[in-house]
């Protein structure tokens, strides 16, 4: 596959939210998503998990404190409906903007039995919804994809009203199998786009869940957004963490898959923005973490109508206030298209 030349340029907007004060700090920005208005909902692991701006930048609302265990992945369908996704609780909640709660999937508590443990065992075995589910891709008709991510190895299509489809995935580095399914998107034809991350790779699967091809040069892929023009943005973390892990000691069970770049990788956090072939148009970022425009542990992104787009980092459980003191990265960012 032909890489093609970058042809979009984005400058990166410092200081863009407005926060009334330091009770509203996002401590880490799971995911990011926007509505119709192109309001930023930001998913945030501080005192209030949904924080609300308008698109220039200015606060209008928060809420749900104390409401979720794990602020993970955030998807907003066509009506407005916010899906959030508790890794924590095992669970997937439907919310309207104004924090009304509408439907949960799952069992909150109740993770499915694959055999995984934090820190002790990877996942052993593929099993049901849900256990540390990771994010959430809503189809026009309101059908749903659901990664389920920390630790399981599945995908799982629901209907709009909730109901259990069907579900594929397993553990390994093999089509159709994941180590970490943790971001997905689904583009106009269909084609469901999984960013398979410990494998570093993104798994393309026809809407049955057959595998259709994967992308190998990614470098841990976190989350992905497809915006109206069939436009991948993906977040990619980069093995820069895990080799800063790994030089203070023995990494966990859990967290030895990658410890360094495989052969033509690179350890550089990144954006990359790309077509459905592959094709990419602009990458962003570079190699001091803590530098705006650049990235540390890039965990959620979004795209507005205008092209601009939101990244939230998890620069917390990364490690990185600590190792970068007395410097910090930015921990959410916005970025302004130029031109293309």
């Amino acid at each position: 596959m032909a890489l093609g030349p970058h042809k979009i340029e984005y400058e990166v907007i410092k200081g863009w939210e407005q926060l009334p004060n330091s009770d509203y700090a996002f401590v880490e920005v799971a995911g990011v998503a926007c509505d119709s208005k192109d309001h930023v909902y930001v998913f945030n692991r501080g005192k209030y998990p949904i924080i609300i701006f308008d698109k220039e930048g200015k606060f209008l609302n928060a809420w749900g404190a104390g409401e979720f265990v794990g602020p993970h992945g955030i998807f907003i369908d066509r009506e407005d409906n916010l899906w959030l996704a508790d890794d924590k609780n095992h669970v997937v909640h439907k919310y309207t903007t104004d924090g009304k709660k509408l439907m949960t999937l799952g069992e909150p508590g109740k993770p499915a039995d694959t055999g995984y443990k934090i820190g002790v065992s990877p996942v052993k075995r593929a099993a049901g919804p849900f256990h540390r589910v990771t994010n959430v891709a809503v189809l026009p008709n309101g059908d749903m994809y659901i990664a389920d991510g920390y630790g399981n190895a599945r995908v799982h299509k629901y209907s709009k009203e909730g109901k259990l489809l069907f579900s594929w995935g397993e553990p390994g580095g093999g089509p159709g199998q994941f180590i970490l399914p943790h971001g997905i998107a689904v583009d106009s034809a269909g084609l469901v786009y999984v960013a398979d991350r410990e494998n570093s790779r993104v798994q393309i699967f026809k809407p049955n869940g057959e595998y259709v091809r994967e992308w190998g040069w990614l470098n841990r892929p976190y989350d992905i957004f497809i915006d109206d023009q069939d436009m991948l943005h993906i977040a990619e973390g980069g093995f820069h963490n895990y080799m800063m892990k790994r030089s203070e000691g023995p990494l966990p069970a859990h967290d030895q898959t990658m410890i360094y770049p495989p052969c033509g990788h690179s350890p550089i956090a990144r954006v990359t923005v790309c077509d459905p072939e592959g094709k990419i148009a602009a990458q962003v970022g570079g190699e001091n973490p803590v530098l705006p425009g650049n990235f540390v542990a890039p965990h959620g992104i979004w795209a507005d109508k205008r092209g601009d787009f939101y990244v939230g980092e998890v620069i917390v459980n990364a490690g990185a206030v600590k190792r970068m003191a007395p410097l910090k990265p930015a921990g959410f960012q916005k970025f302004r298209r130029r031109a293309g």
